[in-house]
């Protein structure tokens, strides 16, 4: 499994929601940038606190124009119970089959969850990575990204 690199074209696959829908991620990437952040298992204490890191500074996110997505090898229903518990105004992905991790790159140490990483997908290639991401300040993080990639372009 090859890793994405920054400037890599995003992949193009199918994710099916926590709402049981699919959607091609290229219609993500068509509605602007795309914060897809992978973490290992929903319901545990650092996944939790990453997904309320995002919850709680989403309005700021949406006002930047970043869209999330949450992606976990957990189920359909382990996600929508997860979102709902939460109260996440984002949607999460069940990759049970792991097509996403595998389009990403991203690997599964333990076999069965994800390492915790994030991409940030802008004009549908991949703009910034972080292979570490800390779940207390995924959107923070994501933020400066994004700020220091439209700083750039307006150079």
């Amino acid at each position: 499994m090859a890793e994405l690199e920054i400037g890599a074209a995003a992949p193009l696959v199918v994710a099916t929601l926590d709402d049981g829908t699919s959607i091609e991620l290229a219609e993500l990437y068509a509605k602007g940038p795309l914060l897809v952040y992978f973490y290992p298992k929903s319901n545990t204490p650092g996944c939790t606190r990453q997904a309320c890191n995002l919850r709680d500074n989403f309005e700021l996110l949406a006002e930047k124009g970043l869209q999330v997505l949450g992606v976990s090898r957990d189920s359909v229903a382990a996600q929508t119970g997860f979102r709902k518990k939460q109260e996440l105004p984002f949607h999460l992905a069940a990759d049970k089959e792991g097509v996403l991790g595998t389009a990403f790159g991203v690997p599964t140490p333990l076999g069965f969850a994800y390492s915790r990483q994030s991409f940030l997908i802008v004009d549908g290639k991949v703009a910034w990575i972080d292979r570490k991401a800390k779940p207390d300040t995924q959107a923070q993080d994501a933020l400066k990204a994004l700020e220091s990639l439209k700083e750039k372009s307006a150079e």
